[in-house]
C-alpha cells in the first residue's frame, strides 16, 4: 500500500523545514514567490493531498456545508442545489449533499451524519413526512448553524429562506379569477410542511376576496409528485359533470404535471375544459403538449 505523502516529505525533498512548507501551501506571505512556487510544485509532483480533517481538527472549521434536500428528481431541488454550490464555492467552502427522499427517518440520519462530519452548518429542505423537529434542535444546541428554505420550520431559533407562498397563491388564484373561472379547486401539500399551508390559506384568501363561496370537496391533498397530482385530479374528474372544477391551482408543478395528465386521459382538453396553474418553474415546463399558464379570456364558470 502506497504511504501517504506528508508536509515532511515535502520537506525533505526541498531541504527546508516543515514550517515553511505548511505556510508556503497555505499561501503566508511570510513565504516568498520563488519557495512557495517550488513546494506547490513539488507537493504536486509528489502526489500530495492536504489532510483536511487534521486541519478541522486544529480550526475547528470544516469549510463544509451540509445540504438536505427531500428529492432530487425534478428540477427545482437541482437548481436550489446548483445556486447554493455557485455560493459556497464563491466563498472558499464545499457542500455535502444529502438527500432525504420524503422520508423524515433519512433526514434524521442524515442530519445525524452531517453533524458527525463536523460540517460548518447545515441548509435543509425538511421531508413531507416530518413532524417532529427534535433533531434541529439538538445540532442547534451543539452550536451548529441550521437555515432551513424553501420548506420552513418555525419557533425554534433557526432562519429561513424562501419566498411569499401565501402571496403567491392568492395571486395565481387571482389570475384564475380574472380570467372569470369561479368553479376553482386546489391540488394542496401535506399541511406538515410550510409552503402547503400558506399555499393553501393564499387561495382561501383569493376566494374570499372576490366573495367565491369555498368548497371543501374541491381541496384534495396531492403530495409534491405527480402520481399524487393524478390521483388527486382524478378525485375531482370523478364528481359530477356539472360539479367538476373548471380551474386548478396546484401546489407545485409536478402535482400539476400529474393532474393534467389525468385531465388528458379523461378525454378533457386543457384549457377549454379546465384550466390548470401550478408553482417553481419546473424546466419541464416549455416542454409540456399543453401550457401549464395561460391567459385564455373565455366564458367561464
Amino acid at each position: 500500500m502506497t504511504k501517504r505523502v506528508t508536509l515532511k516529505h515535502i520537506a525533505n525533498e526541498l531541504h527546508i523545514s516543515i514550517m515553511t512548507v505548511s505556510r508556503a501551501l497555505n499561501g503566508s506571505p511570510s513565504v516568498d514567490k520563488t519557495t512557495r512556487e517550488k513546494v506547490i510544485s513539488t507537493a504536486r509532483i509528489l502526489g500530495y493531498f492536504p489532510n483536511h480533517i487534521a486541519k478541522s481538527l486544529v480550526k475547528r472549521k470544516t469549510h463544509t456545508i451540509g445540504v438536505v434536500v427531500p428529492e432530487i428528481t425534478y428540477s427545482f431541488f437541482p437548481e436550489a442545489i446548483r445556486g447554493i454550490e455557485e455560493v459556497v464555492y464563491k466563498a472558499g467552502y464545499n457542500i455535502m449533499l444529502t438527500h432525504s427522499a420524503e422520508d423524515s427517518r433519512r433526514e434524521i440520519a442524515a442530519i445525524e451524519t452531517l453533524a458527525s462530519k463536523r460540517v460548518d452548518g447545515i441548509l435543509v429542505s425538511v421531508a413531507e413526512s416530518d413532524t417532529d423537529f427534535q433533531i434541529f434542535q439538538q445540532v442547534m444546541q451543539l452550536g451548529l448553524q441550521v437555515v432551513f428554505f424553501d420548506r420552513c420550520v418555525f419557533k425554534i431559533g433557526a432562519s429561513c429562506v424562501s419566498i411569499d407562498d401565501e402571496n403567491s397563491a392568492l395571486m395565481v388564484t387571482q389570475h384564475l379569477i380574472n380570467h372569470r373561472y369561479k368553479k376553482i379547486a386546489h391540488l394542496r401539500g401535506p399541511l406538515s410542511v410550510s409552503i402547503s399551508r400558506y399555499r393553501l390559506n393564499g387561495f382561501k384568501k383569493s376566494l374570499k376576496k372576490n366573495n367565491i363561496p369555498f368548497r371543501e370537496n374541491y381541496i384534495v391533498e396531492s403530495g409534491f409528485h405527480e402520481s399524487g397530482g393524478y390521483n388527486a385530479m382524478m378525485q375531482l374528474i370523478n364528481l359530477p359533470a356539472r360539479e367538476r372544477p373548471r380551474a386548478i391551482v396546484a401546489v407545485n408543478d409536478p402535482a400539476a404535471f400529474g393532474a393534467m395528465k389525468a385531465i388528458l386521459e379523461a378525454g378533457l382538453r386543457i384549457p377549454e375544459d379546465i384550466a390548470i396553474v401550478g408553482f417553481s418553474d419546473d424546466i419541464r415546463v416549455e416542454l409540456m403538449p399543453t401550457p401549464l399558464r395561460h391567459s385564455c379570456g373565455c366564458n367561464k364558470s
